[in-house]
C-alpha cells in the first residue's frame, strides 16, 4: 500500500508540472510589465520620455503586464486541465477538454445554489468565502478546486475512454463518453462541494493561521520539508497549497481578497499601490535565493576540492554545468543528486541549511517572490528591479554570503571524514565502464536516438514492464509492473544522475533535457510491437 501511495503521489506531483511550467513566462511578462510601468521607477531613473504614460513602450508594457496577470488569475482552470491531462494514461487531449468541462459545470452548479439560497448578497457569508472562477461567482476554492476536478476527471477518463456502448449509442462510446460522464458527475460534485467546501475552507484557513502564528520556527520547518521532499519528487504537492490557497495566507489588495502566498505577491506586483511586499507571503518563497545563489556553489566547490587530483579536470566540467544550471534556472537537482546518493548525510545538512535560509529571510523581511524556482533571473526581476525599499533584496546577499563558506567547509569536512564517494572520489575498482564519463557522453551524444531509448528501455525491464511514462523538470517518471526487472547500472550508463525505485514508481534523474529523452522514448516504444 505504501508503494502504491507513493506511485500515485508522484503522478500527482508530475501532473502539476504542466501548469507550473507556465509560471516563469507569465511571471516574466508581469514582472517586466509591472516594473517598467511603475511611475516611481520611471521618475527615479528619468525615463518619462521613453516609458512615461502615453508612450508606445508604456502601452506595450501595460499589455504585457495584463497578459502575465491573467495567467495567475486563472490558475485553477489551468490546473484542472493540466492535472487531468497529466494523469491520463492515453488520449490526453480528451482528458484536457473534459477537465475544462468539469471545471465549468462544478462552479456553475455552485453559483446556481448560492443564488437560489440567497448567499450572493453582501454579508451573507463570511469574508473570503466567495471568489471568481473564469467569470463565475462561486465559492473560493482556488487551485484546490482545479485539482479536485483534474484528479476526478483523470480517474473517469482512465476508466471510460475505451468504453463500448450498445450499437444505437455507439457514436457516444470510447473517448467521446468521457466529457459526457464528466458533465453529469461534476453536476453532483458541485452540489456536494456547495455543502462541504465551507467546512473545508474553514479548516484550510485554520491551518494557514497555525502556520503563520508559528512564526520563524514554522518557516524553518517549511523550508526543511520542502527540500527534504525533492528526492521523492513530492515537493510540488507540499508547497502548492501554501502558494495557491489560504494555507499561505490571505490579503486584501485593491479591494480584492487574494488567497495564497504566490497569488498575493503577484497581485501586489501588479498593483500600483504597493509600497512594500508582504513578507508573510514571501516567507514561503524568498528563502530559496540565498542557498540557490550562494550555498549550492559552495557545495560544488567542496566537491571539486575534495576530488582526487587526477579526476578534478573531469569533475570541474560537470560541476560548473550543474552549478550554472542551478543559478540561472533554479533547477538544483543536478548538483543536489551529485551528493545525495554519495552521502545522504550531506543532503540532510543541506535541508537544515535550506530551512535556516528560509527562516533568516523571514526574520530580515525579505519580500522577494518567485515564479517556478529561486533563480538569478527571478531574483533580479522580482527583487532588484522592484527596489530595496519594497523587497529588502540586499538582505538576500547578506544572508547568502556567509552560506557559501558554511556550505564549503561543512561539505569538505564531512566528505573527508566519512570518505563519501562524491564525484571524483570513487575507488579505482568502482570506476567500471558503466560509470565512466566517456560512456555517459557517448550515450548523450548518440546520433541515433533510438539507440539511447533502447538502452533505457532495457534498463526499465522492457516495454512489457512499463505501464506509464512521463517526466517532470528533471526526471523521467515511470510506472512498472515489476521493479525487480529495473537495472540501475544500465540506466546510469545512459547519463542518469540517479535512479529512485519505490514500489512500482521509478524516477530516473537526467536533468533539464529529460523532456527530449521522454519524447524519443515514447516514439521508440510506439515502433515496437
Amino acid at each position: 500500500m505504501k508503494s502504491t501511495f507513493f506511485s500515485v503521489l508522484q503522478r500527482v506531483g508530475r501532473s502539476f508540472m504542466l501548469p507550473i511550467a507556465l509560471l516563469p513566462v507569465a511571471g516574466l511578462m508581469l514582472g517586466i510589465g509591472a516594473s517598467f510601468t511603475n511611475e516611481t521607477t520611471i521618475v527615479s531613473y528619468g525615463l518619462q520620455s521613453f516609458l512615461g504614460e502615453g508612450t508606445l513602450l508604456h502601452a506595450f508594457l501595460t499589455i504585457m503586464k495584463n497578459a502575465g496577470s491573467v495567467i495567475f488569475s486563472n490558475l485553477p482552470i489551468l490546473f484542472a486541465i493540466g492535472v487531468a491531462m497529466g494523469m491520463a494514461k492515453q488520449e490526453k487531449e480528451v482528458a484536457a477538454i473534459s477537465g475544462a468541462v468539469g471545471f465549468f459545470i462544478m462552479h456553475s452548479t455552485i453559483h446556481a445554489l448560492l443564488e437560489l439560497k440567497g448567499l450572493l448578497k453582501e454579508g451573507a457569508l463570511p469574508d473570503g468565502s466567495l471568489g471568481d472562477a473564469v467569470g463565475i461567482q462561486t465559492l473560493q476554492m482556488g487551485v484546490f478546486g482545479g485539482v479536485i476536478v483534474g484528479l476526478g476527471v483523470a480517474a473517469l477518463h482512465n476508466r471510460y475512454y475505451r468504453i463500448e456502448l450498445p450499437a444505437i449509442l455507439s457514436f457516444f462510446g470510447g473517448s467521446r463518453f468521457v466529457p459526457i460522464v464528466t458533465a453529469f458527475v461534476y453536476l453532483f460534485v458541485g452540489i456536494l462541494m456547495f455543502y462541504i467546501w465551507p467546512s473545508i475552507q474553514y479548516g484550510i484557513l485554520l491551518l494557514g493561521k497555525l502556520v503563520n502564528e508559528s512564526g520563524y520556527a514554522g518557516t524553518f520547518i517549511y523550508g526543511f520539508i520542502e527540500r527534504a521532499l525533492i528526492p521523492f519528487g513530492l515537493h510540488h504537492v507540499f508547497y502548492m497549497p501554501f502558494w495557491q490557497t489560504g494555507v499561505g495566507g490571505t490579503a486584501m489588495i485593491d479591494g480584492n481578497l487574494i488567497a495564497g502566498a504566490q497569488n498575493i505577491f503577484f497581485a501586489q506586483l501588479a498593483s500600483p499601490n504597493t509600497t512594500e511586499f508582504s513578507v508573510e507571503a514571501t516567507r514561503f518563497m524568498a528563502g530559496k535565493f540565498p542557498f540557490y545563489l550562494f550555498g549550492i556553489p559552495g557545495a560544488a566547490l567542496a566537491i571539486y576540492r575534495t576530488a582526487k587530483p587526477q579526476n578534478r579536470k573531469m569533475v570541474l566540467g560537470l560541476l560548473v554545468s550543474a552549478t550554472l544550471t542551478a543559478i540561472l534556472t533554479g533547477i538544483t537537482e543536478p548538483i543536489e543528486f551529485s551528493f545525495l546518493f554519495a552521502g545522504p548525510l550531506l543532503y540532510f545538512i543541506h535541508c537544515l541549511y535550506a530551512g535556516l535560509s528560509f527562516m533568516l529571510c523571514h526574520i530580515f523581511d525579505v519580500g522577494v517572490g518567485q515564479t517556478f524556482s529561486g533563480s538569478l533571473i527571478d531574483f533580479v526581476l522580482f527583487g532588484v528591479l522592484q527596489g530595496n525599499s519594497k523587497t529588502h533584496w540586499v538582505n538576500v546577499i547578506l544572508i547568502g554570503l556567509p552560506l557559501f563558506p558554511i556550505y564549503y567547509f561543512t561539505f569538505s569536512y564531512l566528505i573527508k571524514k566519512f570518505n563519501f564517494k562524491t564525484p571524483g572520489r570513487e575507488d579505482d575498482n568502482e570506476e567500471t565502464k558503466l560509470y565512466t564519463k566517456k560512456d555517459v557522453e557517448n550515450a548523450k551524444k548518440a546520433k541515433n536516438n533510438n539507440e539511447l531509448s533502447s538502452v533505457i528501455l532495457d534498463g526499465l525491464g522492457g516495454k512489457e514492464n512499463i505501464t506509464y511514462v512521463d517526466c517532470c523538470a528533471t526526471r523521467l517518471r515511470i510506472s512498472v509492473h515489476d521493479n525487480q526487472l529495473v537495472n540501475k547500472d544500465i540506466l546510469k550508463s545512459t547519463g542518469a544522475k540517479g535512479v529512485i525505485i519505490n514500489g512500482q514508481g521509478i524516477q530516473v534523474i537526467y536533468g533539464p533535457h529529460v523532456t527530449v529523452i521522454k519524447s524519443h522514448l515514447e516514439e521508440y516504444m510506439a515502433t515496437l510491437k
